[in-house]
């Protein structure tokens, strides 16, 4: 007779505590509030491990210079508005994107 074992379970990585979470968003704003004017920085600039939820905080906190995130390839994800910021503080542009190797803030800053 042979034993049953039930079904495996996908594995799955336990969820970051609430305190973890809410550190960690506090970590991106703090990060996102020192890109100083004329500058970008990446969503992977960032946070390398979430880029995404880097875009999460973008979108549900509206009092943080939102306009000096961009993509990995300097694409401006907010179209024209975002331009027109970037534009009025002096970020060069390369055709539709960003010039990263001007604009970008080194990461160590």
């Amino acid at each position: 007779m042979t034993s049953r074992r039930p079904p495996a379970q996908p594995h799955r990585a336990p969820k970051p505590h609430l305190a973890a979470r809410a550190s960690r968003a506090e970590l991106v704003i703090e990060r996102v509030r020192a890109i100083p004017e004329g500058y970008v920085r990446t969503y992977g600039d960032i946070d390398a491990r979430a880029p995404r939820f880097v875009g999460r905080i973008l979108a549900t906190n509206h009092d943080l210079p939102w306009h000096r995130v961009v993509r990995a390839d300097g694409t401006i994800p907010q179209g024209q508005p975002q331009r027109e910021l970037l534009l009025a503080e002096g970020v060069p542009m390369r055709g539709d994107r960003v010039d990263l190797d001007q604009a970008r803030l080194p990461p160590e800053l």
